[in-house]
This record gives C-alpha cells, structure tokens and sequence, in this order.
C-alpha cells in the first residue's frame, strides 16, 4: 500500500543556538516547496550572519519525499550536510530547509564534534517547529448536467469527499478532493454513475 500522508512544518521554527567549545551554531528550519524558496532562505541568512564562517544545510522536497540535498558549504565532508539531513530523516518531514549558520570559536571540534554539533543543532530547530501531518490528494473533475446534481452530492457525501471548487448551472462541474489511497476507489464510483463523466486534475 503506498503511503498517503506526508509530515511538513507548519511555519519557520524559533531560531535555536547550540554552543560547543566557544564555537556558535544557529539553527532554523523552515517550510519550503520549490529550490527557490531555499535559495532565498539561504541569502537572507547570509545575509543576517554575514559574519559567519559556515551555513551548512540540508533539503527535502516532494510529498513522496523524492528531492533531497546536504551541504557541508566547507566543512569537511559529510561532517554538517548529512546530520542535518538525518535529522529531516528522523523527524520523517519533507517540504523543509534545515540550516545550521556556525561562528568558528578558535577551537577545533574535530569531524566527530562536527557531526554531533549539526545534528543536535538540527534536531533543536526541528524540535522548535509545528510539524503536522498532511494527507496526499488527487483531484478529480466531475462533469454532468444539472438533473444528475443529487445524484452525484449523495456520493460526495456518502464518501465524505471535499468540494474544492464547483460551477452549477445547465453543465455542472465540481472539483473534488480525495485521499490517495481511496483515488482509485472514488474514480470507479463517479465512472460507473451514469451521465457523470470524471477526469484526474494534473497538480
């Protein structure tokens, strides 16, 4: 069975500080859905920290979790990007940017410092943000004349399925939306009633 739901924050979390051995770290963590969103993200950081030495962030996009990036912006490799994105991994989100901006505090923390720093950082930040459940959706058109509208609400209210949008008058048409896993099931339903016709919306 696919899985039909997703975790994503709410909104950015509190920035949150993690200090070790005079080194800084800030971390945040944002809701973001395009590589645009991030990269604005990551200037208006630099931005706000420009005296920092490192951002060090990591990725996930897509409902199926399917885009992912770390970035270690020169630390040594896999020591800041990869503990960040195991954090988005363990709190199971997606549709966030994880950043941790590090100050240098003249003492060197050492790879396995480093991966412990970035990690907890990152978890604080996530640990800071509304993080809620979503359920993944298809829409689907419904097309049919007026004398079929019982017809077709009894269904939508049977199934309990939501309205998006709806235009009534001699030509009907209502957008619905349904969960993933009952998209097949629902689809069916609408092309065996007859005079409803029934089309998916692409996202």
């Amino acid at each position: 069975m696919e899985k039909d739901t997703y975790k994503t924050l709410l909104k950015p979390s509190k920035e949150v500080l993690f200090k070790d051995r005079g080194s800084k770290f800030f971390g945040y963590a944002f809701p973001v859905t395009s590589e645009e969103a991030i990269k604005e993200h990551l200037e208006d950081l630099k931005k706000q920290h420009y005296n920092a030495r490192h951002w060090c962030y990591a990725w996930q996009l897509g409902k199926a979790y399917e885009q992912y990036r770390a970035n270690d912006d020169g630390e040594p490799s896999n020591s800041a990007g990869m503990p960040i994105y195991g954090q988005l991994q363990s709190f199971g989100v997606t549709n966030t940017l994880v950043v941790v901006v590090r100050y240098f505090g003249g003492t060197k923390l050492g790879v396995g410092g480093l991966i412990q720093a970035y990690k907890t950082t990152a978890q604080m930040a996530l640990e800071a943000s509304k993080i809620k459940e979503k359920t993944i959706d298809e829409t689907f058109l419904l097309t049919f004349e007026y004398p079929e509208m019982n017809t077709v609400m009894r269904i939508i209210k049977e199934e309990n399925l939501q309205i998006i949008d709806q235009k009534l008058e001699l030509n009907c048409e209502i957008q619905i939306s349904v969960r993933l896993k009952e998209a097949e099931k629902i689809f069916q339903l609408f092309e065996n009633t007859y005079k409803v016709s029934v089309k998916k919306m692409e996202d």
